[in-house]
């Protein structure tokens, strides 16, 4: 594994290379340059040259067993570039807070002056859905590479957030939750404000039992479970643009976590309400023609839209393999599951382009390919290989978009075409227009998530026990 410089190694650095030329130690005191107990005849020094780098050799030998490649085969390709984005996140996320007059950084709300205007240092560490999946993807991505820094990134971007945001909650006055630091932190209102955190929280809490991870969890799960408004059904909805609407990215913002609740509180009551979640979000939102998930669907009206956008459609493919992971094999809802999960990877392959690309409006070829939803399938459907959920022969799907995901992929591990933030809109060239800003938070965490799987696809999969067309 590779050994990184601490923060305090780095700051020992820069000192010491600030001054240009720094004053040696021997035997505890300093030594002049230039001084006579600096000099040794030329024999002597070489002498003590070969000695000193013979007596390091078998320091170097170990360093280099333990640089990240011990006990493991060398690098591949396809994992020298998904760590390039996990190596990316790591030097953008700051953990530190920002004085927005003076500039300055602090290590956390405590060590500013009391007048300071502070913001995140990092987008990397507010708390919105996005950051849920981010959290997520790097421990996923830690697992499969045998990584301690990745695993440990979500770990330390929990804490930071736990120790920082009661400062600014004690200064909030209704600028906004989407404008301000962590407001979805202590602005639990929708979904979107805890469900992907929530889950991310669950991970992090089975190797952290501290009891403020296990309060935001319970609080969380009384959101979800008698606060979150709902249909007559139980299907989760929102109040917004229309009283009510049903979005399918909620499928991703509700299902991981009441999977993940049910496993840790052993109650089945939270996996059979992710199962009945997803059979209701299909039954409103799935069209049988195409095979394929609109991006709403109101209640007023009875009907949903008619735009079938790329990410809405993987973040219900993600949630579905999520739940899959988590629900006991006995499930009554289990091979409904399994045949919805299938049913729709069949729809998602029928519009994959050649590059392995999925369009932002999956079936409209002139709208242009983006990023994340094609990270989110990659991800899905190696993921249901992996673990046999549907047949091998979507493998091949697999590949041909972690190809396409891999060719948006700089070298300095930035992702590029991913679609900023999206609402629903009845209005199909609202969505043709929505921008891609480089290195979009809103697919970086499925990139990670992509990337991981398929390198474990093939490694270690569930035989196929299940025929083409279940």
């Amino acid at each position: 594994m590779k050994q990184k410089n601490t923060g305090q190694d780095r700051r020992h650095t820069e000192k010491t290379t600030a001054s240009g030329n720094p004053t040696p130690v021997v035997g505890g005191r300093q030594v002049m340059r230039g001084s006579r107990s600096m000099r040794r005849p030329t024999s002597m020094v070489s002498a003590l040259r070969v000695t000193s780098v013979l007596r390091l050799l078998p320091l170097l030998c170990m360093l280099q067993c333990s640089s990240g490649q011990s006990g493991r085969e060398p690098q591949s390709e396809d994992e020298h570039i998904v760590r390039a984005v996990a190596d990316a996140v790591l030097r953008d996320t700051l953990f530190c807070v920002v004085d927005r007059g003076s500039g300055r950084m602090y290590a956390s709300p405590a060590q500013a002056p009391a007048n300071a205007n502070l913001r995140l240092g990092s987008r990397y560490n507010d708390w919105r859905y996005w950051n849920g999946v981010l959290n997520i993807g790097m421990s996923r991505l830690g697992e499969v590479v045998d990584d301690s820094a990745y695993i440990g990134f979500s770990r330390r971007n929990v804490q930071f957030a736990f120790d920082s945001y009661g400062y600014f909650k004690a200064r909030y006055n209704g600028e906004g939750k989407w404008d301000y630091p962590f407001g979805q932190r202590f602005l639990m209102e929708e979904l979107d404000d805890c469900g992907a955190m929530g889950a991310s929280v669950i991970d992090v809490y089975r190797h952290d039992r501290q009891e403020r991870y296990s309060e935001y969890i319970k609080h969380v799960a009384l959101h979800i479970g008698a606060r979150q408004h709902r249909l007559d059904d139980g299907t989760v909805v929102r109040s917004f643009p229309r009283r009510w609407t049903l979005w399918a990215d909620d499928l991703y913002m509700s299902v991981p976590f009441l999977a993940r609740m049910g496993e840790l509180s052993g109650r089945n009551g939270y996996s059979d309400d992710a199962a009945r979640q997803i059979v209701n979000f299909y039954q409103h939102l799935f069209s049988r023609e195409k095979a394929l998930m609109a991006h709403f669907w109101y209640s007023d009206t009875a009907r949903s839209g008619f735009v079938f956008w790329g990410r809405a459609n993987g973040w219900a493919l993600m949630a579905q393999v999520e739940l899959l992971d988590r629900l006991s094999p006995d499930h009554s809802f289990r091979t409904t599951l399994l045949g919805l999960l299938e049913r729709h990877i069949g729809g998602i392959v029928q519009v994959q382009s050649e590059s392995g690309l999925w369009h932002q409006v999956l079936d409209m070829p002139d709208s242009y390919l983006e990023t994340s939803c094609s990270a989110m399938f990659t991800y899905a459907i190696a993921r249901a290989v992996n673990k046999g959920y549907v047949h091998s022969r979507f493998a091949a799907a697999a590949r041909l978009g972690w190809k396409g995901v891999r060719s948006r992929i700089r070298s300095d591990g930035k992702i590029e075409g991913i679609c900023a933030g999206t609402i629903v809109s009845d209005d199909i060239a609202y969505y043709y227009s929505r921008p891609t800003p480089l290195n979009d938070v809103h697919g970086t965490g499925a990139v990670l998530l992509a990337g991981a799987e398929i390198l474990d696809l093939g490694k270690g999969a569930s035989p196929d026990t299940r025929e083409p067309g279940h």
